[in-house]
């Protein structure tokens, strides 16, 4: 298993060890971290499954691909050739599509292992790293950094959540600050409470300067 997970390493390391848009290697890294805290705590789920899911987590991402199908492609790719069980591999692949936010759509999780590694990643998008994540993949995109007169969207399709015109500041209020009341183990929600107060402190701050008071 330790061969398989250094490959996986490896693997994620080459293709999003470039990546300029908070889905780097340091943030799979941090997810997976993330994701065996969360297992170490619960006390429920299959490590390796957990540990795989995490590292491969945002292979398939559209918004890292040409198209969803391309990066589907890509990670069963990867899969088929470090030989695993079926049954390993369907799910693998079962708790990383369940891992999107996608517009705040509402899926029901099957297992635990899906719901610790999406617990892991939205915890990652939340707090001073997703405030960074945040700012960093909005100039990625040629967002602005703010812009007042931009309406927060809600009951976005996954086509408007993705394309839709808004600013890094509104995307707080359409997903990250949304995400402390979507975590689905108690020691996620335990740790969101501290990075969620931090973020609106960091906009009750953000106001006062960018009104040209403290």
């Amino acid at each position: 298993m330790n061969e398989m997970i250094a490959k996986t390493e490896a693997f994620v390391r080459d293709v999003l060890g470039n990546d300029s848009s908070g889905h780097d290697w340091h943030h799979i890294d941090r997810v997976r971290k993330n994701a065996l805290h969360i297992l170490a705590r619960e006390q429920e789920g299959d490590p390796f499954i957990i540990e795989m899911a995490a590292l491969l987590h945002d292979i398939p991402d559209e918004k890292l691909n040409a198209t969803e199908e391309a990066g589907w492609r890509k990670l069963d790719a990867f899969l088929n050739s470090v030989r695993l069980e079926n049954k390993a591999v369907q799910h693998i692949r079962d708790v990383i599509e369940s891992v999107s936010f996608k517009g705040g759509r509402k899926i029901e999780l099957a297992t635990i292992e899906a719901k610790i590694v999406q617990d892991a990643d939205r915890l990652d998008a939340i707090g001073a790293i997703g405030i960074a994540r945040a700012f960093a993949f909005g100039g990625k995109k040629g967002r602005p950094m703010y812009e007042p007169g931009f309406t927060v969207r809600t009951d976005m399709t996954v086509e408007e959540y993705r394309n839709g015109t808004n600013s890094t500041v509104q995307h707080f209020y359409e997903k990250l600050l949304l995400l402390k009341d979507l975590m689905n183990t108690q020691s996620a929600k335990q740790i969101a409470e501290a990075r969620h107060s931090f973020m609106e402190s960091f906009l009750d701050q953000f106001y006062s300067e960018w009104n040209g008071h403290s």
